[in-house]
């Protein structure tokens, strides 16, 4: 199986935590269904391979890397402000639409 297409429950909501993320946000940044997110994080269901890689992805472009292991950490140096303006742009965008 495609590592891209593999992410527990537990990973989903660790990841979440360092990017300091709810469930809504990574639902936006992952284009899917604050549900999608919620069957994952909760059990409810097997996700899609496909919804699960979109997860992935909007982790790991917002820094996210999955160790061999697979816990979740920020790639990013702790000097970095990056992830701050990225949430202030969010909210600007947010705000637009």
């Amino acid at each position: 199986m495609d590592s891209r297409t593999v992410l527990s429950a537990d990973q989903s909501r660790a990841a979440r935590a360092l990017l300091n993320w709810s469930r809504v946000r990574l639902a936006a940044k992952a284009n899917l269904s604050e549900m999608a997110i919620s069957d994952l994080e909760n059990g409810f269901r097997k996700s899609r391979p496909h919804n699960i890689a979109a997860i992935r992805k909007a982790f790991e472009d917002a820094g996210i890397v999955f160790t061999v292991e697979g816990t979740p950490s920020l790639a990013r140096s702790e000097g970095d402000s990056g992830l701050a303006a990225d949430n202030r742009q969010w909210r600007r965008r947010e705000k637009k639409g």
